[in-house]
């Protein structure tokens, strides 16, 4: 059956990814019309998350910045079934570094790098930062359930000459490349909400305790990597733009914790900066203590 599924969606995604961009934004806005006004696809959990995360905004506000939203999350599903087809050139020209010497810098310290980002803006096209790079570039995910796309996925990554490893893959990849001497750069996107019963640390993000992810902090400071944060910038339709920021290169003189609570605070300039780029439909706020 997962087969089946996979052979009847991928020449339908295919046939997406070639559209020339103007036809392929209108088609982005015939979805929207379907996800927001037709299905209302997590509308309630969209609508909740903003009302808890912005509570000093009107009503009115926060209907603009969830319509915003749901026009800019079918953007972004959409453009990563471009990746299927799309040139370097093209996405080097969609998405860009402003300052790339910072990254490079910490490259010169010979220490493998943990990059920490957010479901925000483009998070998909991040990975074509492994054209500008010296390191092996790991993206960590969680495993498609169909094997096929999750095959499918893995292959358009390495396009990008990234390598993708799941979560439990994690661990032992960094263990072995650092045993090894392989630098790299793993990608971290560690906004999102962990098990209570896995969280080892809760912090304040947009105004509520929640439990965060601090494996990007635990294993740079396991095996001695500096961290850097990637903000990203949605320009116009289509364009994004990103910059790099330092969070730390001495990760074990660091108290615990310090880093992924300075990410959580980064990641929240973010939001308060342009909402609707943000990525509401997690329940980010399901367990939150206040």
């Amino acid at each position: 059956m997962q087969l089946l599924i996979y052979l009847l969606l991928y020449p339908i995604l295919w046939l997406i990814s070639i559209l020339p961009f103007p036809i392929f934004y209108l088609f982005s806005d015939f979805v929207y019309f379907l996800t927001y006004n037709l299905i209302g696809y997590r509308k309630k959990t969209v609508r909740a998350n903003i009302a808890l995360a912005l509570p000093h905004l009107s009503d009115k506000e926060r209907l603009s910045i969830e319509k915003k939203f749901y026009s800019h999350m079918c953007d972004m599903f959409l453009e990563m079934i471009k990746t299927l087809t799309i040139s370097q050139k093209e996405v080097e020209k969609r998405f860009t570094f402003t300052n790339m010497e910072v990254y490079h810098e910490l490259e010169k310290q010979n220490k493998s790098i943990a990059l920490l980002c957010a479901h925000y803006a483009s998070y998909e096209w991040v990975v074509s930062m492994n054209y500008h790079i010296n390191y092996k570039g790991f993206g960590i995910y969680k495993k498609i359930a169909n094997p096929y796309f999750d095959k499918l996925v893995k292959q358009i990554r390495s396009k990008f000459k990234a390598e993708l490893i799941t979560t439990k893959e994690t661990i032992p990849t960094i263990a072995e490349n650092h045993k090894q001497g392989i630098l790299s750069l793993y990608g971290f996107a560690s906004d999102q909400s962990p098990k209570p019963s896995a969280a080892y640390h809760w912090a304040s993000f947009m105004g509520h305790e929640v439990p965060v992810h601090t494996g990007a902090e635990m294993l740079a400071k396991r095996f001695d990597m500096n961290v850097i944060f990637l903000r990203t910038k949605k320009i116009k339709r289509g364009y994004y733009q990103a910059s790099f920021e330092v969070l730390s290169e001495d990760v074990k003189s660091v108290p615990n914790y310090d880093i992924t609570d300075r990410f959580l605070q980064l990641v929240e300039e973010q939001i308060h900066e342009a909402p609707e780029f943000y990525l509401w439909t997690h329940k980010r706020w399901k367990h939150k203590k206040n």
